[in-house]
């Protein structure tokens, strides 16, 4: 699997992921749920500027190692509140893949360092 192909995937992702936050009348029933409305464009704004992180560590390694170690961060957190309001294994399981593709991304971009 390139590497690259992840990065890039993931980034694009979030960049989408980001922008529904904001024009998104699910995603904004979703953060009202997991009782986070307050952060929801807050939220938002950081997924679409660690998507562009992303794709600058393309080109900025340490760019990338900084973004992927964030987003292992927010991704533990999504999981966490997941857990936390009961929600089903089919719920948790994107913020889970997306854990585990940040966590390749860091793996592989700090031993470059």
């Amino acid at each position: 699997m390139e590497l690259n192909l992840v990065i890039i995937f993931t980034a694009v992702s979030f960049i989408i992921y980001g922008y529904s936050s904001f024009i998104s009348r699910r995603m904004k029933s979703e953060f009202k749920r997991w009782g986070y409305s307050n952060q929801r464009k807050t939220v938002g704004f950081l997924q679409i500027l660690g998507g562009i992180g992303f794709l600058l560590g393309l080109k900025i390694n340490l760019l990338l190692v900084l973004t992927s170690f964030c987003f292992i961060i927010m991704m533990t957190s999504a999981i966490l509140i997941r857990i936390k309001i009961k929600d089903n294994i089919t719920d948790i399981l994107p913020a889970i893949t997306y854990l585990f593709l940040s966590i390749l991304i860091f793996y592989n971009s700090i031993i470059i360092l």
